[in-house]
């Protein structure tokens, strides 16, 4: 495809390089010494410009493009380049928003503002910190064959009863594939004999009760239930739909707000939890409502210095796990290194929804792990599939990249995959690969 994408920061660019390998991109940004750089960093055209101006989306090639994917901070700069390109040309249009108010306009008609596919990333942020919220351990949590199966990514500490153990040892449910582990800065796909280690990344895939059972297992007893105490910190837009989320769940947070208005609005809005309006900052506040005995504690303020302060804080008075905002990429480390147990990247997330979008008819679904080390894809086979027919042993043996097939949807039902059985037409494969060797594999499907 010939793929233009407007705006070249942490989102854009993520983008772009997700691209670059197999489509023709063209990168429009307005700092002129951003999109200079950026055409040396990932080898893409690149044009200094502003994004809705119809002079420079034609200098772009928009009049020849397959897609457009406007992704600037900016939500309304998105809205009408996604227009502006529709008035003379037509191609897909993808917006990124983080108002939710844009979204829900849009899913009125699927039509509204020239935009084909929205992705709002405060909603998406807040979904991904609820399925976190739910998992006890884990650091990334993704659903695949429309929530029938499950991706989870697990840190393993150096209590848990799984450190020590072998992965045969550790897998105790027939209906659950360890994938992948992340060691250091090296990915290893497990056999039955491979030691689980403390400091480890493992990565599951199965069915989502065996993946909370899983979970269950690494951190006993402390999966969320209706009496846990859950503290969400700041009313932002996505601390209130995590809020919302969680309700919907039945479950019964509270959230700490410091403004007046927004705390009364969000006490309007969130009829089962309970608002507190106060600076969350204020130690002697937090202990006097017993932060420290919360189950989980969200940081969701409105910037990152304000989020590690208080993560920090509610890490050393004693909170259980800590799942924090952050926007910037460049400070998740920092977060994850101090000891926040999951740094939620709004960027990250986003960029990841539209990567996956941009490969529907290929893959239904995408994950992306550890810094882009591996993917997880699901791929429905065709009768053209060169794996179909073949038992999964002989098929993966084949291919020259690191691949485990976790799980398989066939005709409705689970199949546990084991080396003897064999693929068929109309599968749904969930597949751990080394990212390079993606492309390779879409191919065959």
């Amino acid at each position: 495809m010939h793929v233009v994408v407007i705006g070249a920061g942490e989102v854009g660019t993520s983008i772009a390089g997700s691209l670059a390998e197999s489509h023709d991109v063209v990168v429009i940004d307005i700092d002129e010494d951003r999109a200079e750089q950026l055409k040396y960093e990932l080898d893409v055209m690149t044009l200094a410009g502003d994004g809705t101006s119809l002079s420079t989306l034609r200098k772009a090639g928009v009049e020849g493009t397959d897609m457009v994917i406007a992704s600037t901070d900016d939500d309304r700069t998105n809205l009408v380049a996604c227009e502006t390109a529709k008035t003379i040309a037509d191609p897909f249009t993808i917006a990124r928003t983080k108002s939710v108010e844009y979204l829900r306009t849009w899913e009125i008609t699927k039509e509204a503002f020239g935009v084909d596919f929205m992705v709002c990333s405060d909603l998406l942020s807040a979904e991904n910190i609820v399925r976190v919220v739910g998992l006890p351990a884990a650091v990334d949590v993704d659903p695949f064959a429309g929530g029938e199966i499950q991706m989870a990514e697990f840190e393993i500490m150096e209590d848990s009863p799984l450190a020590g153990q072998t992965v045969a040892e550790a897998d105790r449910f027939e209906s659950l594939t360890f994938a992948g582990i992340f060691r250091d800065d090296e990915m290893i796909l497990p056999q039955g004999a491979t030691e689980i280690r403390a400091g480890d990344r493992a990565v599951v895939i199965g069915s989502p009760t065996s993946v909370q059972g899983f979970a269950s297992d690494l951190a006993p007893e402390k999966t969320p239930g209706e009496a846990d105490e859950i503290v969400i910190i700041g009313g932002s837009e996505i601390g209130y739909h995590t809020a919302r989320l969680l309700e919907a769940r039945g479950l019964k947070p509270r959230l700490i707000e410091q403004d007046h208005a927004r705390a009364r609005y969000l006490a309007e809005e969130l009829p089962n939890t309970l608002v507190m309006e106060h600076d969350a900052t204020d130690t002697e506040f937090l202990a006097r409502e017993h932060v420290d005995e919360a189950d989980i504690v969200v940081a969701a303020l409105d910037s990152d210095e304000k989020n590690l302060l208080v993560s920090v804080l509610a890490k050393r008075m004693g909170t259980d796990r800590v799942v924090a905002v952050v926007d910037s990429a460049d400070y998740v480390p920092l977060f994850e290194e101090i000891g926040i147990d999951v740094a939620i990247n709004p960027r990250k997330v986003t960029a990841e929804e539209i990567t996956r979008f941009t490969h529907e008819g290929v893959a239904e679904n995408i994950s992306v792990l550890e810094n882009d080390q591996a993917e997880v894809l699901e791929l429905e086979l065709s009768a053209e599939c060169q794996l179909v027919g073949r038992p999964i042993e002989e098929a993966v043996a084949d291919l020259d990249g690191d691949i485990v097939i976790g799980a398989i949807r066939r005709n409705g039902e689970n199949v546990i995959p084991r080396g003897d059985t064999v693929l068929e037409v109309g599968d749904h494969i969930v597949v751990f690969v080394e990212t390079a060797f993606v492309d390779e594999l879409t191919s065959l499907a």
